[in-house]
């Protein structure tokens, strides 16, 4: 919390993308999810210290990249999100891309909970940096590093702010949502056993 009303993380959102009600039991009732027990999520911190590590000062060329920065934190008290990007990249027209790495495989289509999450962050970015950011990069390390570019346009930017007043107004008011549309993701949440 701050002076200005709540902070969320990043991965808040995501959470929110995936069922709504994660938001509910996270920060109204203060139920943890203990994601530190997940193999995904052990997985992706290994893949992400391994990213660090390998090849450092390797430039993206076939992306334009001139510069990038590693683990940047990024935190606007205006759309009152914070949160880590793994790298900021600066292209060579003048802008910068957030890009993240997914322990995960490419499934022809980006998913909202990954376009969102770039969303945000180039907002952080644009706001941090004072450079304008178009896209946004995810590479899918179980399909070969796949590397997938991500456009933003206006209306990503609108939506990615709405999301998180969503999320806010969840957070402020203790308003217990739907459950997500999606039976399958209720088969492996950590809340299943309480939500009704």
């Amino acid at each position: 919390m701050n002076d200005d009303g709540p902070m969320i993380i990043i991965s808040d959102v995501l959470e929110y993308l995936f069922c709504p009600r994660f938001i509910y039991f996270m920060y109204c009732l203060d139920i943890p999810q203990h994601q530190e027990l997940k193999y995904k999520v052990l997985r992706g911190r290994e893949i992400h210290a391994e990213k660090r590590t390998t090849n450092p000062h390797y430039l993206r060329k076939k992306l334009g990249v001139t510069r990038r920065e590693h683990d940047v934190f990024l935190a606007s008290r205006d759309l009152h999100v914070k949160g880590i990007v793994d790298e900021v990249l600066f292209l060579d027209d003048g802008t910068a891309a957030p890009f993240e790495y997914k322990f995960a495989e490419f499934k022809q289509r980006v998913f909202n909970t990954y376009r969102y999450q770039l969303v945000l962050h180039a907002l952080m970015i644009q706001e941090s940096f004072g450079v304008p950011v178009n896209k946004g990069f995810i590479s899918f390390v179980r399909s070969n590093d796949h590397v997938e570019e991500v456009l933003f346009s206006n209306k990503d930017f609108e939506q990615g702010r709405q999301i998180v007043q969503k999320i806010l107004d969840i957070i402020e008011t203790g308003f217990y949502p739907k459950r997500t549309c999606t039976a399958s993701h209720c088969a492996d949440c950590c809340y299943r056993n309480i939500c009704v």
